[in-house]
This record gives structure tokens, C-alpha cells and sequence, in this order.
């Protein structure tokens, strides 16, 4: 079988909160024991590789950060292959700031020099001040790029504003449309495929959201499975109407991870 290359959400797929969904640990295990090539693949701008391995590992969730694909990875490498000494005012936290740095690029605190380029992310001390900052830069002519689109975050209290509900402020204010990197957006996909040395048609998305990881597979030419659970994001009572908004449907339906992990071993 061709599609033999995995790229795996975590939020809603892997995890809930700091809680693992069952069968993950069982599931990345079987991965690597079978030797299939796989990436966790996430929209969120905020941890490096080595942050998200170490949470991923203390779940039980076995992880090295060579298996970790970010929307920060992604964006620094869209940057750096537009422009290799470009300057970046960067609204968000510490996993972007460090792929930024990471890829050569120059990171310009002071809003006094117009850099080339205003990144967006997740960004939890987010104010007033640092949206005019943002603003006023995209307005004098800076490229204005977005981590990702997602506007809800799950948080220990609730649903939290996401990244893309700072950018939706942010676009409200300059009347730009940001370049959006991380799912849907076929740029995140393709960067991820580049890291597997692969092409789209050897991949299946594996996801909770219509909206992002199932949406992705469709832009990107790869194939998707949804994982269709009462606690995911798309569940067996809006799956219709999240088809409907996405424009998409899933090549495959899985309902639990054990179902995936027996799926995953007819790859080989």
C-alpha cells in the first residue's frame, strides 16, 4: 500500500487537556514498532519539538522531537525560504520566537524599524498595546503572516481565545489578509511532508476537526481519516454540519484509537 506515512493531530486525537486519550500510548508504540513513518502534527505556535515530546512522554506517550512538526517550524521555514535575512516582529510565545531564531532569521523587538515580516501567534499575554504595535507594522507595509486560524484553545477552565482570534483582530484593524500557515493551510502540509521525504499521495492525515486536520488532507492532495468521537471536536451529532462548513469529507471514519491501530497495521 502506498499511503504509508502518518501525520497525527494531538489535541482531541492524542489528548484532552493533560489527560491522554486511551490507546495512544498503544497506538504510537505499534507505530514505531512496525517501522511506519509518522509526524505529530500540530497548528499550536507555543512549545518547541522538545516541549512537545517531553509533554507527550509524560502522558506515556512515547515521543522524540524528531517527530514533532509545528506550525513555528513551518512558519520560520516559509520565511527563510522567501527571504534568508529577513527581519520578524513576532507576536506570540517562546516555540516561535525560537524556530524564528532557529532558522536564521533576525527577530526585531523595536517598532521603530519597519521589519519585513509581523508573525502572529498564540499569544497569552496578549494586550492592547502589542495589538497596535502589531498593527501599525502590517500597516507600514511589514507581511503580515498567522501560525494558524484556529480561534478556540482548550483550557483548564474552558475554552480559551486561539490564535486565530488575535489575528481576526489584527485583520479587523488593517484590512490584510494574513498568509496562514499552520491547517488547513496546504503550507504547514507540505513543509510536514518535506520533514517525511514524501509526497501527498503517501499520506493520511489522522484528526479529530473537519475544519483543520480533515479540510488539510483535501488542500493538500493527502488522504484523511477522522477520528469520530463524542469528546472530539467533530462528533457523531454535527458531523454533517461540520462537513458542510469544511467543504470536506473524510476518506476514512474511525471511532476509537484502537480501530486506528488496527487499520495502521495493514500499512505494512
Amino acid at each position: 500500500m502506498a499511503q504509508n506515512c502518518l501525520l497525527i493531530d494531538l489535541d482531541g486525537t492524542l489528548y484532552h487537556g493533560e489527560r491522554m486519550v486511551p490507546g495512544a500510548d498503544t497506538l504510537i508504540t505499534t507505530l514505531n514498532e512496525q517501522g511506519i513513518p509518522f509526524l505529530f502534527l500540530t497548528n499550536n505556535s507555543s512549545a518547541t519539538p522538545q516541549d512537545v515530546s517531553a509533554r507527550l512522554n509524560k502522558m506515556g506517550i512515547p515521543a522524540t522531537p524528531q517527530q514533532v512538526c509545528t506550525s513555528s517550524m513551518a512558519t520560520a521555514a516559509y520565511i527563510a525560504e522567501h527571504k534568508a535575512d529577513a527581519t520578524v516582529a513576532v507576536f506570540g510565545e517562546h516555540g516561535l520566537r525560537s524556530a524564528i531564531t532557529e532558522a536564521g532569521l533576525t527577530i526585531v523587538d523595536s517598532v521603530d524599524a519597519i521589519p519585513d515580516y509581523v508573525v502572529q501567534g498564540i499569544d497569552r499575554e496578549f494586550s492592547y498595546q502589542k495589538l497596535a504595535e502589531a498593527g501599525r507594522l502590517i500597516l507600514a507595509g511589514a507581511t503580515f503572516i498567522s501560525t494558524n486560524p484556529d480561534l478556540l484553545l482548550p483550557g483548564a477552565g474552558g475554552l480559551m481565545p486561539g490564535a486565530g482570534t488575535l489575528g481576526s483582530a489584527l485583520k479587523a484593524m488593517t484590512g490584510t489578509e494574513p498568509i496562514v500557515i499552520g491547517k488547513p493551510s496546504a503550507i504547514l502540509m507540505n513543509f510536514a511532508f518535506t520533514l517525511l521525504n514524501t509526497q501527498a499521495s503517501e499520506v493520511t492525515i489522522i484528526g479529530d476537526n473537519m475544519m483543520t486536520d480533515i479540510k488539510a488532507g483535501t488542500q493538500s492532495g493527502c488522504r484523511s481519516l477522522l477520528l469520530l468521537t463524542d469528546e472530539g471536536v467533530t462528533t457523531p451529532q454535527n458531523i454533517e454540519i461540520h462537513q458542510k462548513l469544511a467543504e470536506s469529507k473524510p476518506d476514512l471514519i474511525k471511532h476509537n484509537l484502537q480501530e486506528i491501530e488496527q487499520w495502521v497495521l495493514t500499512l505494512h
